[in-house]
C-alpha cells in the first residue's frame, strides 16, 4: 500500500468505528502448547483433575498472556501494514476455560490526526457477553518496518 493510500486509510477512521470481531474456540492442545512455549507450568492450564479437584475450576484455565496475544491480533489483523501497534494494556478479569468460545474486538476512542495515532479499547467477551479482558491500545499509521 502507498503512502497515500495509508493516509487516505487513516483519514477514513472515525472515533466510534469498530473493528472486526474475531472468535477464538481453545482446545487442550492449543493451551498446552502455549503455556510450553511460556515454560508455565502451573497445573491449572494442562492438569484437568487437579484443576477440578484441588483449585475448584469447572475445567482447564485459558492463560491470561494468550488472552492478550489474541487482543494484539484483533488490532495488527486490522491494521495489516499501514501502520503499528505502540502501546498495549489490558488486564484479565474474569476466567475463560478449555471449550469457552471467547470473541475480539474493539472501538476506536480517539483520532490524533497531527500524530496519525489512534486509540482503540479492545475487548475480549464469553459467549454470554461478559466482559473477560478489556484493555487499550494505540496506533500509529503511516509507518513501515
Amino acid at each position: 500500500m502507498t503512502v497515500a493510500e495509508k493516509s487516505q486509510r487513516f483519514a477514513d477512521v472515525r472515533v466510534g468505528d469498530s473493528l472486526p470481531e474475531r472468535d477464538f474456540d481453545c482446545d487442550n492442545v492449543q493451551l498446552m502448547l502455549y503455556n510450553a512455549v511460556l515454560w508455565n507450568g502451573h497445573r491449572i492450564h494442562f492438569d484437568e483433575p487437579y484443576t477440578k479437584e484441588v483449585e475448584g475450576y469447572p475445567g482447564l484455565v485459558l492463560a491470561g498472556p494468550m488472552l492478550g496475544d489474541w487482543l494484539h491480533q484483533c488490532v495488527d489483523e486490522w491494521l495489516g501494514d499501514d501502520g503499528r501497534i505502540l502501546s498495549v494494556d489490558y488486564s484479565n478479569r474474569q476466567a475463560a476455560y478449555v471449550g469457552d468460545t471467547l470473541t475480539s474486538g474493539g472501538t476506536i476512542t480517539a483520532v490524533r490526526p497531527s500524530e496519525q495515532e489512534i486509540d482503540v479499547d479492545v475487548f475480549i467477551k464469553n459467549k454470554e457477553g461478559a466482559l473477560v479482558a478489556p484493555g487499550t491500545m494505540v496506533v500509529r499509521f503511516g509507518e513501515s518496518w
